[in-house]
């Protein structure tokens, strides 16, 4: 199907205009005339014109001069030079200024046609174009999933907006950087990098889930689809991953998953305590009338104090247990946020007594006010001071840092300590996991179900090379949930 064009006649004599003419509205056309350059540039200013006809020589101008003036007026017009002395010269003179096409006079119908042809076959493919073009921006600019361009080294080519909203990054600071080192968790990189590099010129791979970095340091799981892009010969260029954020729906299944595990807990729990409340009681009643029998016994008395500790320590694990299944329900109000370690810190004083030990604070804003449940949040940070404590010889240094990143604060408990292997930093918040040779190994665990009780999160800082180190990372302004 032929597309009609506006096409501009610029010919001082008035039998060509005509013949033109006549010749272009065969294919339905729209033509205008101007016998002179004013004419023309009156015309080009005001109209929309896809092609010109322009003679070489007119009373006011030639187009050698005309060519560039033109194309300044109108940079999407197309000229096509018409002229009846033709010479190499001339002809690479126009080329060079822009023109798309040289046709001599007498003009020939079919070759003038023809050249109009071509012209509207290019505008025709290039509005398809552009429409595609269009299209896939838009697509990438709204779509909901990460879409990334990597080179063979790894380094970004091209991304869409949704990455850079996801990761908090600026689009200008991903362009050629490293995708492993920028989005790779650390201890993941070398053999994330040598299975791309293994794989990329034959990659296609769909339902990978892994994690990427954000620019807070807080990962986010995402599901990849990845493929090879490949030149004009077929060579292969470039990966095209494609990558859907799951990260809350992975959340809402561990919390599913977890809710039903905690109740399960929580039922086993409160039926164990009740059996097993008379028993302990028996138990303690007898070794304290025991006691009195034999207080004059060191040996026998000895022996019972053991047994007194044992009944207590039994329900102290019951109520604890119990106490980890029972949902989380804050009291929150506003405090100024370094009162809360302060006291759980206060509160440890007693067990330091004969120990070196400081405790640092770096803190953006010493006065920061938040909603929350600061008797829960005390015992996250009483827990976190606990476990540095214990993990850390003498001189003992504990640091409180505090940062705010655009809608969110940052609050970080580092030590001076030997760190967290690899395995620690997996289980450190599964129930039940501890390292230690007494305790129920469920402070981390209580400690994040506080945490995202606040609606925020908790992770294990990755790469610290001494200590460890523990971020709670809380959205602004904070607004607590039941869990």
């Amino acid at each position: 199907m032929k597309v009609p064009l506006n096409i501009l006649i610029v010919e001082d004599d008035e039998d060509t205009r005509f013949n033109v003419r006549d010749i272009l509205e065969l294919d339905h056309h729209n033509v205008a005339f101007a016998g002179t350059a004013e004419a023309a540039r009156t015309i080009i200013k005001t109209q929309a014109i896809s092609v010109v006809l322009l003679d070489r020589r007119l009373p006011d101008g030639n187009a050698d001069s005309l060519l560039t003036e033109f194309k300044e007026l109108s940079p999407n017009t197309d000229y096509i030079i018409v002229t009846g002395f033709a010479d190499l010269d001339s002809t690479i003179a126009a080329l060079r200024h822009g023109a798309v096409d040289y046709i001599l006079k007498p003009i020939n119908s079919d070759a003038l046609r023809a050249s109009i042809q071509r012209i509207a076959n290019r505008r025709t493919i290039e509005r398809e174009l552009h429409r595609e073009h269009e299209f896939a921006d838009r697509i990438l600019k709204t779509a909901e999933a990460i879409v990334v361009v990597l080179d063979f080294s790894g380094r970004i080519i091209r991304l869409n907006p949704y990455l850079a909203k996801v990761t908090s990054h600026a689009i200008s600071e991903l362009i050629n950087q490293d995708w492993f080192e920028t989005f790779v968790p650390e201890r993941e990189r070398e053999g994330a990098r040598e299975a791309f590099l293994n794989a990329a010129e034959k990659i296609e791979t769909r339902g990978i889930v892994s994690p990427i970095l954000t620019k807070s340091g807080s990962l986010r799981q995402v599901r990849w689809s990845n493929t090879t892009l490949k030149d004009e010969r077929g060579k292969s260029t470039s990966v095209l991953a494609i990558g859907l954020d799951i990260t809350d729906l992975i959340d809402v299944q561990q919390r599913i998953v977890q809710s039903e595990r905690l109740a399960s807990i929580g039922q086993t729990m409160t039926a164990l305590a009740h059996e097993s409340r008379n028993a302990l009681q028996r138990i303690q009643a007898s070794a304290e009338v025991l006691q009195l029998e034999f207080e004059n016994d060191p040996h026998v008395h000895g022996d019972l104090m053991t047994i007194s500790r044992a009944v207590k320590d039994l329900r102290g694990l019951l109520e604890e247990v119990r106490d980890f299944a029972a949902p989380i329900q804050l009291e929150p109000q506003s405090v100024l946020l370094r009162d809360v370690w302060r006291r759980a810190w206060k509160n440890l004083e007693p067990e330091m007594e004969s120990r070196n030990v400081q405790l640092k604070e770096k803190l953006d804003d010493p006065e920061l006010v938040l909603g929350l449940d600061d008797v829960r949040m005390e015992q996250v940070f009483r827990n976190l001071f606990e476990n540095s404590l214990a993990a850390c010889s003498d001189p003992t240094v504990i640091e409180v840092s505090t940062r705010k990143c655009e809608d969110q604060i940052q609050i970080t408990v580092r030590d001076n300590g030997p760190g967290l292997g690899h395995e620690q930093q997996d289980k450190v918040f599964e129930a039940f996991y501890t390292t230690k040779p007494t305790g129920t190994g469920l402070g981390m665990a209580i400690v994040r179900r506080i945490v995202e009780a606040h609606r925020g999160a908790i992770r294990v800082e990755d790469g610290v090379a001494h200590g460890a180190a523990f971020t709670m990372q809380f959205p602004l302004p904070l607004r607590p949930q039941l869990v």
